[in-house]
């Protein structure tokens, strides 16, 4: 039987990649995840980081104090090649009001119906120390026997070092680093 093959592009939104906490490595990376969505054979899933105006209010706003993902506006939007490269794969979306989403990892979950042996799992996106992380453990904990692997061209964190950390211990999670 061959296994379900899932590829997870993490925020790539304007606000991560030239926007309010844009990176010139998260620009590096715009690219590269549009060649992997374009080339993958599969399922194709996409958050997108979904705050509001009160976002300030919340334990992440007082944490992180930068307006950014406010959804409606364009700082929200998916990099626009991502978008397109997104939009010809039928890909499906989950908004997630923080790091991690359950839904996605419940939907994923559910399309394997319960046999974590029987997928494969692709992460890319933004940003791999948070957001890429969070979804990556969660589903290694949701579902502990499928290959989980990390783009590591396709991703990059808040900084360099933050996103080789990352991926050190996405590594030390079972995870393959690729």
């Amino acid at each position: 039987m061959n296994a379900k093959k899932i590829l997870i592009v993490i925020d790539m939104q304007k606000d991560f990649i030239d926007g309010s906490l844009g990176t010139p490595e998260a620009q590096a990376i715009v690219e590269n995840v549009v060649g992997l969505i374009d080339g993958f054979d599969g399922e194709v899933l996409y958050t997108l980081d979904t705050h509001f105006e009160n976002y300030m209010e919340t334990l992440e706003g007082k944490k992180l104090p930068v307006m950014h993902c406010i959804r409606g506006t364009g700082g929200w939007q998916e990099e626009p090649r991502v978008l397109a490269a997104l939009k010809r794969k039928n890909a499906k979306c989950f908004e997630k009001p923080t790091f991690g989403s359950y839904d996605l990892v419940d939907y994923v979950y559910g399309a394997v119906c319960g046999d974590d042996a029987a997928a494969e799992i692709t992460l890319a996106g933004l940003c791999t120390d948070i957001c890429v992380a969070s979804n990556a453990i969660l589903l290694r904990a949701k579902l502990p026997n499928t290959v989980i692997r990390v783009k590591e061209d396709c991703c990059a964190g808040v900084t360099p070092a933050s996103h080789q950390a990352a991926l050190t211990t996405l590594s030390m999670c079972q995870m393959d680093v690729i």
